[in-house]
């Protein structure tokens, strides 16, 4: 596989090719993952949840990020690696240079920041740095308590519309990447169809540019009820490798997300 850049996913939108994304916190899993045919990989700040067994994403920190990320790095030279900033860590452009520089030298090759139009200044100092930047919209974890709960957004006319323009205000800022979450379809469509950047989903309908789904997730192994938009490739593609090849091949040819994963 030769190595993914940031212009190779611009490439895939310019051609209506879709492309998938997974989590992963480790070497084993993110070499799996490369050999099967991911190019990208998100470490997330989920691995809150799905490995230290907390609520939310807030109580995971800069260097508990910088350690997994530099984990996942040493499992694939070629794979683009995105690292999620956590909670907190990027309220001023200052605090965000120095988080960044962190997840960098650890070996991401992007950032990951959530929010709207107040990131504007944070995200072009960053690229002005050398930085790429992927932004999140939509149900952003980070603020679950300020959502009330991990709740579908941009239902109503105005939110919609905030979404868009946020969207756009992070393009202009300087974004290479978008990541839309837990929104409907429809405006998921409008968004990736706004925008000049790739546009990644989950929870957000077949026609952004790319999907992204949490390992766990994807091999039916998170505890309790599974969310709306997941589905658990294991079981048809019958064992890890299996899997991670059914969910490339489902992405690639627009059967994933299917209507039963759609808000």
């Amino acid at each position: 596989m030769s190595k993914t850049t940031v212009s190779t996913l611009l490439k895939y939108k310019q051609a209506g090719e879709k492309f998938a994304t997974i989590t992963a916190y480790d070497a084993s899993f993110s070499k799996l993952f490369a050999d099967a045919g991911i190019e990208v990989i998100l470490v997330g700040d989920s691995l809150g949840m799905v490995l230290q067994g907390h609520s939310d994403t807030l109580p995971v920190t800069v260097d508990e990020m910088a350690y997994h990320i530099s984990s996942v790095r040493r499992g694939t030279a070629d794979t683009l690696v995105i690292g999620d900033m956590p909670f907190m860590s990027y309220t001023t452009p200052e605090q965000t240079y120095q988080t960044a520089t962190k997840l960098m030298q650890a070996g991401a090759n992007m950032v990951k920041l959530e929010g709207g139009e107040w990131l504007y200044d944070s995200i072009r100092g960053l690229t002005e740095r050398g930085v790429p930047v992927c932004g999140h919209l939509g149900l952003t974890p980070q603020s679950v308590h300020l959502f009330g709960g991990f709740k579908v957004q941009g239902r109503q006319q105005e939110q919609a519309e905030k979404l868009l323009n946020d969207a756009k205000a992070l393009e202009s800022a300087g974004a290479q990447l978008l990541v839309l979450e837990c929104i409907p379809a429809d405006l998921a469509k409008q968004i990736t169809e706004a925008l000049t950047i790739p546009v990644i989903g989950i929870g957000a309908g077949k026609d952004t540019d790319g999907q992204i789904l949490v390992m766990h997730d994807m091999f039916g192994i998170t505890p309790g009820k599974p969310p709306k938009f997941s589905k658990n490739f294991l079981t048809e593609g019958g064992d890890m490798r299996g899997a991670v090849e059914a969910y490339i091949n489902a992405v690639a040819e627009g059967v994933f997300p299917g209507p039963e994963h759609t808000f």
